[in-house]
């Protein structure tokens, strides 16, 4: 997964302004943001606050590495099971 350019401070910020009253427009030519990135933010993070996104971008990033560790270890048992299956 691409680590975001956008620290979760800074997201909790644009998406606050939106719900203030500046177009999605305006707030991507702003901070450089494409109008997609930003409604993929709104649906994952919209009525959060700055905390609460780290929470959850922290969560985000361990389950990835979690999953990472899981496929791993399904590939090595895969081989072995395929090794002892040679074997016999």
């Amino acid at each position: 997964m691409r680590k975001s350019k956008f620290t979760p401070t800074q997201i909790a910020k644009v998406l606050k302004e939106f719900d203030l009253g500046k177009d999605v427009e305006t707030l991507s030519r702003e901070y450089g943001v494409s109008k997609a990135t930003f409604y993929k933010w709104r649906q994952r993070y919209g009525g959060m606050e700055a905390s609460e996104l780290k929470k959850v971008k922290k969560l985000e990033e361990e389950n990835a590495k979690l999953k990472r560790m899981y496929a791993d270890l399904a590939l090595e048992l895969d081989m072995a099971k395929y090794i002892i299956e040679k074997k016999l």
